[in-house]
């Protein structure tokens, strides 16, 4: 059976055209439609139905691609299946990741599309709140054990998917490293989830793995600086798109990264900023309430309180810090403790410095112990620094700041 190209030249000498002629006709580069012959390059269906028109071929060139696109689906999924069966059949990677292995092995060669990888990333999302961290990161330790093997063997149309798909779980391994405190780890997770989001190519997944990881940069005691010029770096990539909880997630790790940087002015404004483009995201990501994806409202107030608190802004932070408490689930009551510390810091900062530092003792104390990781520490010492010298005597500082280190 002859290849695309062998087809295209066919019909082109049939018609007694030269290749620089057909590009011309076709409005293609005279370089691609050579190598295309040759079989150097796939080409694409709009040129064949291009060159089809062009030749006269009666349909004949759509046909040959079709079926050669197909054939090369069929040779990349036959690919993928041999990896996951040698991946299922190795003693060594441990039993999670065989059964997965298997699994998704059964699902391709009964030609299961990838979708379920859109899925997978969807269920940790939802799960992030509610599953205890190690069984979460043995989870993901499977799964991206077999999506690494599937990346190496397809080279297809979805591949770039796949990729999107690995992004968003690297993200996932460096946020529960972040709060683990295992910083050093959790950069080379971050710099895998970037290498891997700029080889997929799509925008959104790039501007979320900018985002997560400015955010967490507001905890694990990177610069002020580095976090604002990362965010600055993947701000050109939301001009002219639809709003989305990436783009929030970037908007909000920048208004904090400011306000620890003390440029108050511009985090008061990168905040409101952040509230007009919620205000244009869909119903489907504000009303995600339970998904570490989603972007609902908790989150725009969580950010307010914060960049409020540390701007002096006392009213305005108690405000938010309230609609915040409303709205958060019962499931997320790490977050919630994380809004009541930036309350605690917003008494102090007003003068009420023994109530703040009872408020910020008792949530510490009344949290059960599985709630407690280095994020919500991070935030218990920012109440710690704010209370002045003067009154670092009080017996009650101690007691907090005791907790707080240990």
């Amino acid at each position: 059976m002859n290849s695309f190209g062998q087809t295209l030249r066919q019909h082109r000498t049939a018609a007694g055209l030269g290749l620089r002629g057909l590009a011309r006709l076709v409005y293609s580069d005279y370089g691609h439609v050579a190598r295309v012959e040759r079989g150097e390059s796939g080409g694409s269906e709009a040129l064949a139905r291009a060159c089809d028109a062009a030749l006269h071929a009666g349909g004949a060139l759509v046909v040959a691609y079709q079926r050669e696109q197909a054939g090369d689906t069929e040779m990349h999924r036959r690919t993928v299946l041999r990896a996951m069966t040698v991946l299922a059949a190795t003693p060594a990677v441990g039993p999670l990741v065989g059964l997965e292995a298997l699994r998704h092995g059964l699902k391709i060669a009964n030609n299961s599309d990838v979708d379920e990888w859109d899925q997978i990333v969807a269920d940790y999302g939802t799960s992030y709140y509610r599953e205890p961290a190690e069984t979460r990161m043995a989870h993901l330790n499977a799964d991206l054990t077999v999506l690494q093997h599937q990346i190496a063997a397809d080279t297809g149309a979805r591949r770039p998917r796949l990729l999107r798909a690995g992004a968003r779980l690297c993200v996932m391994v460096a946020l529960g490293l972040v709060a683990s405190g295992q910083n050093l780890l959790a950069t080379r997770w971050w710099q895998t989830a970037h290498w891997i989001a700029d080889q997929s190519e799509d925008p959104d997944t790039i501007v979320l793995v900018h985002a997560w990881d400015v955010v967490n940069g507001c905890y694990d005691g990177r610069t002020h600086d580095t976090l604002v010029a990362m965010s600055d770096r993947a701000l050109p990539l939301m001009s002219g798109r639809a709003a989305t909880a990436s783009a929030c997630g970037l908007l909000a790790g920048r208004a904090q990264a400011l306000s620890l940087a003390g440029r108050h002015a511009e985090a008061v404004a990168t905040v409101r900023r952040l509230s007009d483009l919620v205000d244009r995201l869909p119903d489907a990501i504000t009303g995600n309430v339970e998904s570490l994806w989603g972007w609902p409202e908790h989150r725009l107030r969580h950010t307010e309180s914060w960049v409020y608190t540390h701007a002096g802004k006392l009213d305005t932070a108690e405000t938010a810090q309230d609609r915040a408490l409303a709205l958060y689930p019962p499931s997320q009551a790490r977050l919630r403790a994380q809004v009541q510390l930036h309350r605690a810091a917003n008494l102090i900062r007003g003068g009420h410095i023994p109530d703040g530092l009872r408020l910020a003792t008792d949530l510490l104390d009344e949290l059960p112990v599985q709630q407690h990781n280095h994020l919500l520490h991070a935030v218990a010492r920012q109440v710690v620094d704010a209370v002045p010298e003067a009154e670092r005597c009080r017996p009650a500082f101690g007691d907090l700041a005791e907790r707080v280190h240990a």
